[in-house]
């Protein structure tokens, strides 16, 4: 069983991870981490809605949606590549994603992601989703 920590400003959320699922690693900002923690994980699904979400607004390439994530956290979660293309082939495989090789800003050739009608569908379930868990998880940890 591993902890999955994930640190906010305010609160830290502990969750037990039996084995067997996928976790992504990311670094998170040194601002909002415990001086002992150098990394967290994070779950799998987080990390596609992630994806997700800093595609919303547009198509994008790989490194471009790995600096979208890490402004929309306000710094917090730096998405390595290796994790990051492991899971646009799996979104794209998963036909939440479609790709295309084009020109990026510095006339290099990139695979640009853009979210299909089916990505965005799961993009709001997943949000949905993710509001309802950590509003439970708040109830809890506010709880007398």
């Amino acid at each position: 069983m591993f902890i999955y920590q994930l640190y906010t400003i305010a609160t830290t959320f502990l969750f037990d991870i039996h084995a067997g699922l996928s976790l992504t690693f990311l670094i998170i900002d040194s601002r909002y981490k415990k001086p002992i923690m150098s990394r967290i994980e994070l779950l799998q699904g987080t990390l596609d809605m992630l994806i997700l979400n800093a595609l919303r607004t547009g198509s994008n390439h790989g490194l471009g949606i790995s600096r979208r994530i890490n402004q929309i956290t306000r710094g917090t979660f730096d998405v390595r590549p290796g994790s990051l293309y492991t899971a646009l082939h799996r979104l794209e495989e998963q036909g939440w994603l479609t790709s295309e090789w084009k020109d990026s800003e510095n006339r290099r050739r990139a695979k640009f992601y853009e979210l299909t009608a089916a990505g965005r569908k799961q993009l709001q379930a997943e949000t949905e989703n993710w509001e309802r868990i950590s509003l439970a998880i708040t109830r809890a940890l506010r709880a007398t």
